[in-house]
Formats: structure tokens, C-alpha cells, sequence
């Protein structure tokens, strides 16, 4: 990680009238969140997310999807923002940040004081029953859940809650992609943090910023397909590079 970068990347968050960030798990492996495809961490390492985290599958076997989330929601409880989140919050506080797109689930860019956090694959805050909709706060729930070991139901209807996360073959929140794109459209810089831009529709956010003229930053420990087309690529630990970037923003 060269201090040329580091500057570079500080004077384009400073010279930028809209700056948005977006944030994939590489932001939270360094709070003890496993990411997805981490050659023998990776949450798919040994299980078909197909067979588990489709909405499919939930509605075949949500108890398979429970016992498989068991020990994420364990960790994710017990998981504390990082220096990479607390950055991200700082720049925000100083006006170098409009907003953060997450593709994470664990609220950690809340605990670490972000206050503009769209998070597109949804968050376990909150449980919903698919079939009326009945939604509340998610606490109770898998207390009771990482209690007993039974899948929670309605209390209006009796069928199963799901946390209310994006499973594959679910659409993104409309409010929060809307948001989002409404952030993308007007951003002339985004940051990328910790991720690897695979999956869409997010890895095409910071492509809409480019065809609209405006710049990259990727801050990721692996290349990714705009690496080439990015003002500014840093290949490092997201806890080092982005408190670095806030004291070079501080020191302009």
C-alpha cells in the first residue's frame, strides 16, 4: 500500500461534490464475519447456497436455513464495527461521504456510526412472514430460535418467518435500490471497500458512475473486473487503507 495512493485516493474523496461508497464482506472478515467464497472459510465452502439460501429452499426446508444460519447469526451478534467501518463514518461526519451501499447483512456500518446506510441485501433486524407479510423486530425471534432450535412462526397466520434478508430468487428492497441508484446517478465518485464485484446488481453500481463520468476508488484485498478502469486501485487490508485515507483527508 503506497502513501502516493493513499493520497491520491484522499484528494479525490475531498474534491467530490457527491462521494458514495460500497461496501461488500471484505468490510467485515476483519470483525470475524466469514465472506462467501473464501477458498476454506467461504460460507459456500461446503454448502450449495442453491440447496440453503434461495427462497426456493426456504419455502421447502426453512429449518435447513435456520440451522445453517445458526452460527453466522451467533457471530454477527457478537461482532463489533472495525477501523474500516468507523472511516467510512468519519468521512461521512466530515462531508467526504454522501451515503454507504452494502451488500452486508450484519449492521455493523450502524454500530460503527454510519448514518446514510442502504443496505440492498436486506439486514436481520426484522423477521416477515412470506405469506401475510407480518413483520416485527427479529430479537425475540431468534432468541428463541438459538434457544430451542425451532424455526419461529406467525403469530397472525402460522407460517414460517424469515429474517428479512435478499435470499437468491428475491428482489432487492425497491425503495432501497431506488435509493441507491438515485445515489449512483448522482455520485462523481464512488469508493468500493472489501468487495470483489460479483454479484449483481450492485457490481454495476460503480459502473454507472463511470459512464456517467464519473470516478472509482477499490479498496479490496483481490482484483476485480473495474480494476482497470478505476482512478485509484488499492490492494490492501481495508483496516490499514481507509483510516489512512481519513488522517490524509485531515491533513489537507
Amino acid at each position: 500500500m503506497g502513501d502516493d495512493l493513499i493520497t491520491e485516493a484522499a484528494a479525490l474523496l475531498c474534491e467530490a461534490q457527491h462521494p458514495v461508497a460500497l461496501t461488500g464482506a471484505g468490510i467485515s472478515t476483519p470483525s470475524g464475519i466469514p465472506d462467501f467464497r473464501s477458498p476454506g472459510t467461504g460460507l459456500w465452502e461446503h454448502a450449495n447456497p442453491m440447496d440453503i439460501v434461495s427462497i426456493r429452499a426456504f419455502r421447502r426446508d426453512p429449518q435447513a436455513f435456520y440451522d445453517w444460519m445458526r452460527p453466522l447469526v451467533e457471530v454477527m451478534r457478537a461482532a463489533e464495527a472495525n477501523p474500516a467501518h468507523r472511516a467510512l463514518a468519519e468521512l461521512e461526519r466530515a462531508g467526504h461521504l454522501r451515503a454507504v451501499l452494502t451488500q452486508n447483512i450484519d449492521g455493523l456500518h450502524q454500530r460503527g456510526g454510519s448514518q446514510e446506510v442502504l443496505e440492498l441485501h436486506g439486514h436481520t433486524r426484522d423477521v416477515v412472514c412470506l405469506d401475510c407479510h407480518w413483520r416485527a423486530p427479529a430479537d425475540r425471534y431468534l432468541d428463541d430460535f438459538l434457544a430451542t432450535g425451532a424455526v419461529p412462526r406467525c403469530p397472525r397466520c402460522g407460517n414460517w418467518l424469515k429474517p428479512d434478508v435478499v435470499l437468491f430468487g428475491e428482489p432487492l428492497p425497491l425503495k432501497v435500490l431506488n435509493r441507491a441508484l438515485e445515489h449512483a446517478a448522482r455520485a462523481d465518485l464512488m469508493l468500493v471497500v472489501g468487495s470483489s464485484l460479483v454479484v449483481t446488481p450492485a457490481s454495476q453500481l460503480p459502473l454507472m458512475v463511470l459512464e456517467h463520468g464519473g470516478r472509482v476508488i477499490i479498496v479490496n484485498l483481490t482484483p476485480t473486473y473495474l480494476d482497470s478502469r478505476a482512478a485509484v486501485v488499492i490492494h490492501a487490508d481495508v483496516v490499514t487503507a481507509l483510516p489512512a485515507i481519513v488522517r490524509a483527508c485531515g491533513e489537507r
